[in-house]
């Protein structure tokens, strides 16, 4: 009984240790970046927009991570980023035609292929 608690206070202390060091993104599509922060952002798009970011926020991802964009559910760009610490910021750019509207999405994928975040938008 007192190893069975002992372990269940281990266990209770270790987990959040252990998830402080779990990778972590966040990511936002927008129209630009200015002093490292997302300008623009939005779900929806006009056709004429011309150039899109995907803005990311990583969390002990090391090495790099993968900006990978779909149109209706079709690669149409990936895009390998250096990461160079432990809380790092960065951003893919898209060039956006008039024809290329419908759903989006960007995935922000570590080195093994797990997706760590989405952002989908719409190009109306």
């Amino acid at each position: 009984m007192k190893v069975a608690l002992l372990l269940c206070g281990a266990l209770l202390v270790a987990a959040p240790l252990l998830a402080a060091d779990t990778p972590a993104a966040t990511a936002q599509v927008c129209t630009g970046v200015k002093d490292r922060t997302p300008e623009g952002t939005a779900e929806k798009f006009p056709a004429s927009v011309g150039e899109l970011y995907c803005f990311s926020r990583l969390t002990n991802v090391t090495d790099k991570v993968l900006h990978v964009w779909f149109h209706q559910d079709r690669e149409v760009l990936r895009i390998e980023l250096p990461v160079k610490a432990a809380h790092w910021r960065t951003w893919s750019a898209k060039k956006i035609f008039p024809g290329m509207t419908g759903p989006w999405r960007v995935e922000i994928r570590d080195t093994a292929g797990t997706v760590l975040a989405t952002a989908s938008f719409t190009i109306e």
